[in-house]
């Protein structure tokens, strides 16, 4: 390879689609085991509506920008790889934000600053450097696309406890999004709930906290949890053993 063009990063093996899987859900959650992107899931997740809203925006900009990293991470210089990385994520936010802004316009006023700012999620640019730029493209786009499910699922489960608890609803204003076929998705659960403080950034940090320490129980109880013994032989089970030679 011309050096010219070295990326400066080492190619791995391919990690198994099952291990990127199980990293970018579970293992290696972008919120819950890394804490990376908490500014705009603080910000945004008071309703279903508007995590969803910025959940789809974070994954389309992680797998695109996964998959051109990979496409093009031995034709970039060493001395711009970083700056080249962040222009093309700030390409597929510019994507992501007018998609939204054509299509779902009152939602997009609502989220505000938040959707340029994904530029700026410590998250995607993280990926880029440590696995897109050194692995094929299938397996670039397959991590982008788990991570940014991970990350979308702790966006829509906060997002679904602070609605619930706070105002006492579910899906409200999913039209905002999805149009007028969901206009009438609104559950109103607990009419006389109002548990405001969850409504506010303290609230968030709360619940956050609260999922972050109901991973660990999980992991702590998955690690305690006895393994499994292998097969043993039985006192009752007979050998043949093969004698050579004289018995007196």
């Amino acid at each position: 390879m011309n050096p010219a063009i070295e990326t400066g990063a080492q190619t791995r093996p391919v990690p198994a689609a099952s291990d990127i899987i199980r990293d970018g859900l579970w293992r290696r959650n972008t919120v819950l085991v890394q804490m990376l992107g908490l500014c705009p899931l603080l910000a945004v997740s008071a309703t279903v509506v508007n995590a969803l809203g910025l959940a789809l925006a974070t994954l389309l900009v992680l797998v695109g920008s996964n998959l051109t990293v990979s496409l093009i991470r031995r034709h970039i210089s060493a001395t711009v790889r970083l700056p080249a990385f962040v222009m093309i994520i700030a390409a597929f936010v510019t994507c992501a934000e007018l998609l939204m802004a054509a299509y779902a316009y009152e939602l997009y006023s609502i989220l505000g600053i938040f959707i340029p700012l994904i530029v700026t999620n410590c998250a995607i640019l993280g990926r880029a450097e440590s696995f897109a730029s050194r692995q094929p493209p299938l397996a670039s786009a397959l991590d982008g696309l788990m991570t940014g499910l991970g990350f979308a699922s702790v966006l829509l489960v906060l997002g679904a406890i602070r609605e619930l608890f706070g105002q006492g609803t579910l899906f409200m204003n999913m039209d905002l999004l999805l149009g007028p076929m969901a206009a009438n998705w609104g559950i109103e659960v607990f009419p006389h709930l109002r548990f405001l403080f969850l409504m506010l950034p303290p609230g968030a940090f709360f619940a956050t906290g609260l999922l972050i320490a109901l991973k660990n129980l999980i992991d702590q109880r998955r690690e305690l949890r006895p393994a499994p013994s292998s097969p043993s032989t039985s006192p009752s089970e007979t050998r043949r053993v093969r004698v050579t030679g004289t018995v007196r």
